[in-house]
């Protein structure tokens, strides 16, 4: 009976697959060549997404996908598990200012879209203020963020449709709870209130992803409450202030800070993630040529975060090839060659995080996964450790700058977040008035955890995050889905994800990868990952697969490999490199066409990061990234899901449509190549993706859950 069951499901997976036709794509003869090499470019026409017949594919691929996940079983009982386990989340609040008396905060009951609410003051009854989802429901609006007015008597908000990432700046009167005449668009969502009645915001060219002038030459502007947007003074930009020449795609924003309010601050900043900001007098903003000076350029080597108080600059620096140092200089006369320097790496712990309070700066290291807190004292420049309540990631905040308390927030793979206030002075910590106790089921917390270190490809050792059930047994017959992203000095820290661990209730052994790129192990580890060294990232990652095998976890049949973003570098370079590792590849937004990533409108960023085009040696280096030209004829690939969002700003959708178009017409496997496309979404996509991603995925590596209807 056993063996009838199994050939039944074997003739309806391979009657599948015979159903699977795939739309015509069609080869040209296009081709780039750059430092006398010539690259091949035979799927070239799939950029032109906005021509009718490109789209036109681009639908039919969305449709067979669709298709296929809708006959998949097991994908709507994980997603209405999932908005039940969602209903155990805290409440949680965000975004809090205080203004006056005042008290404004982003709230999201599980469930429900964020929410702004504001109370007259710490003991008083909360009252809304805006609901999104009552504000052209049509629309889909997200509340994106929401500053309130030094006076606490109107607040600007930023929403988002369509998943797009570009806002729409409308401001509330708190007392009338509407809106002002004013609405902005389109524009980014860092606001900052100059005084009561003008902010200033980023304003964009165009709202158009395939535009050749998206992302580029972007302005910071000045408006003035009730007054014509199209009228706004320019704060900063490269037309109005040329003599900084600034590039086209550098991204420029202003800044201020309450506790520094004699000056104003913008940065102009590229994905090298240098700052580069520049200061005025606040009381010159008026001029009409602001006199701007610079703080600090790239080559003071000032990364990751920068805070200005006390009338001084606080950032992280990389200089020197080192790991990180927090340092400190005036504002009135900045010394970067001879600065303060605040805090140092420690034996086995890199610096992370900082904020600055009134009589300290609470300093966060990290050894690669788990984080440590410290305390500086500004009085007698002395460090000391505080002792947290439990082991895990450390996310501080501090809502209210004159203070010497903060809020930290605190979790690991199998402890959710647990909101406390932080009394500096005596050390202690008490639940915070915002943390809410969370009732997840309690298979998703019967969990184990092993954090170890194998040796890389060239002996470096890789931390590796292994969650799974208890009572797990290592005999090889677990699916396990490894994650990995290795870019941009990101780093994957322990953190409770109610998604992964509904998986891991169902025997998957999760896995999550550190590898070079992210910023686990420092500025060290970010640059084992970078342009000519991008290797190791997607090496470490297949030599933590191997570990995973070895040690009886999973088997190459049952290996799913996860990423997206920057990501899609590692996972299309993993399968392209060793295809036979893996059962499954998922691609989110992936960048897997590096050679012509500077073709996108936000291509030119990326090059901080992976390299140009324009450089021979960083060339060579974007071939070897790149995960659609290493697609060989007749090899056996595993099957592929790839997502893209048709919004999407800073990856464009023909990235995952030409990787998809070359695994359909050279993979000699039977196993299904799918492109889902998401019509009204952007970079990030939807919990009802996830499911699809997570459905096909197990499917495909036989979970009994999820079989074929």
């Amino acid at each position: 009976m056993k063996k009838n069951i199994i050939a039944i499901l074997l003739l309806l997976f391979s009657s599948l697959h015979s159903q699977i036709k795939y739309p015509l794509t069609n080869t040209v003869d296009s081709a780039d060549k750059y430092f006398g090499v010539v690259y091949p470019d035979q799927y070239r026409w799939l950029e032109n997404i906005k021509v009718d017949s490109v789209a036109k594919w681009y639908k039919s691929q969305a449709d067979i996908t669709n298709n296929v996940i809708n006959k998949i079983n097991g994908r709507e009982e994980l997603l209405a598990e999932w908005n039940e386990a969602d209903k155990a989340k805290q409440i949680r609040y965000t975004d809090i200012f205080k203004r006056q008396n005042r008290i404004f905060y982003k709230k999201r009951i599980p469930g429900e879209v964020a929410k702004l609410y504001y109370k007259e003051n710490k003991n008083e009854k909360e009252c809304l203020l805006f609901d999104p989802s009552d504000f052209e429901p049509e629309k889909k609006a997200i509340l994106q963020t929401a500053v309130p007015s030094l006076d606490g008597n109107k607040v600007v908000i930023t929403l988002t449709s369509g998943g797009s990432e570009i806002s729409r700046i409308k401001v509330l009167n708190v007392a009338s709870k509407s809106f002002e005449q004013d609405e902005i668009f389109p524009c980014f969502s860092n606001i900052w209130f100059l005084d009561n009645e003008s902010f200033i915001y980023t304003s964009l060219k165009t709202s158009d992803n395939a535009s050749k002038e998206f992302l580029k030459n972007n302005i910071v502007k000045i408006h003035k409450i009730g007054e014509d947007s199209r009228e706004d003074k320019v704060y900063f930009g490269n037309e109005a202030y040329p003599e900084f020449k600034l590039k086209p795609e550098t991204f420029v924003n202003g800044e201020l800070s309450m506790s520094c309010s004699e000056y104003v601050f913008t940065n102009a900043g590229n994905d090298d993630g240098l700052f580069n900001v520049f200061i005025a007098k606040k009381s010159d903003i008026n001029l009409s040529h602001i006199p701007w000076r610079k703080l600090c350029t790239s080559n003071d080597k000032l990364v990751n975060r920068m805070v200005f108080a006390h009338n001084k600059v606080f950032s992280f620096t990389n200089k020197d090839e080192a790991n990180f140092k927090l340092i400190a200089t005036s504002l009135h006369n900045p010394d970067w060659n001879n600065p303060e320097t605040i805090a140092v790496e420690k034996k086995d712990l890199s610096l992370n995080n900082f904020i600055v309070l009134k009589d300290y700066i609470i300093i966060v290291y990290s050894n690669g996964i788990n984080q440590r807190l410290y305390k500086y004292v500004f009085k007698t420049k002395q460090t000391s450790e505080i002792k947290l309540p439990f082991q895990g990631t450390v996310l501080i905040q501090n809502h209210y700058e004159a203070e010497n308390s903060c809020y930290i927030n605190i979790t690991s793979w199998n402890k959710p977040y647990t909101e406390f206030i932080l009394n500096v002075t005596t050390e202690t910590f008490t639940n915070s008035d915002y943390n809410m106790p969370n009732k997840f089921p309690q298979s998703y917390l019967d969990t184990e955890v092993e954090e170890v270190e194998i040796k890389g490809h060239d002996g470096t050792m890789i931390p590796l995050s292994i969650i799974y059930k208890k009572g797990t047994k290592k005999d090889g017959n677990n699916i396990c889905l490894i994650e990995g992203y290795g870019a941009y000095g990101w780093s994957y820290q322990p953190a409770f994800n109610n998604y992964w661990l509904s998986l891991v209730s169902k025997g998957v052994v999760l896995a999550i990868a550190h590898v070079r790129g992210g910023g686990e192990k420092g500025d060290l580890w970010e640059k084992g990952g970078l342009k000519t060294t991008k290797p190791n990232t997607w090496k470490d990652f297949n030599s933590c697969s191997e570990y995973l095998i070895e040690k009886g976890f999973t088997t190459p049949k049952k290996i799913i490999c996860s990423s997206g973003s920057a990501g899609g570098i590692l996972i299309s370079r993993a399968i392209t490199e060793r295809p036979d590792l893996y059962c499954v590849a998922i691609s989110n937004a992936g960048v897997l066409n590096t050679i012509r990533s500077e073709q996108m409108p936000n291509g030119p960023n990326l090059a901080y990061q992976f390299g140009s085009t324009k450089d021979s040696i960083e060339c060579k280096a974007l071939f070897e990234m790149d995960g659609l030209l290493h697609v060989k004829q007749n090899t056996e690939y595993p099957a592929v899901i790839c997502i893209t969002g048709w919004n999407d700003p800073r990856v464009s959708s023909w990235q995952s449509g030409k990787f998809v178009a070359a695994l359909q017409n050279k993979s000699k496997s039977k196993n299904p190549v799918l492109l889902k496309i998401n019509y009204d979404n952007g970079h990030f996509n939807s919990l009802a993706d996830l499911a699809d991603n997570w459905s096909f995925a197990l499917w495909q590596c036989g979970h009994p859950n999820f079989t074929l209807k």
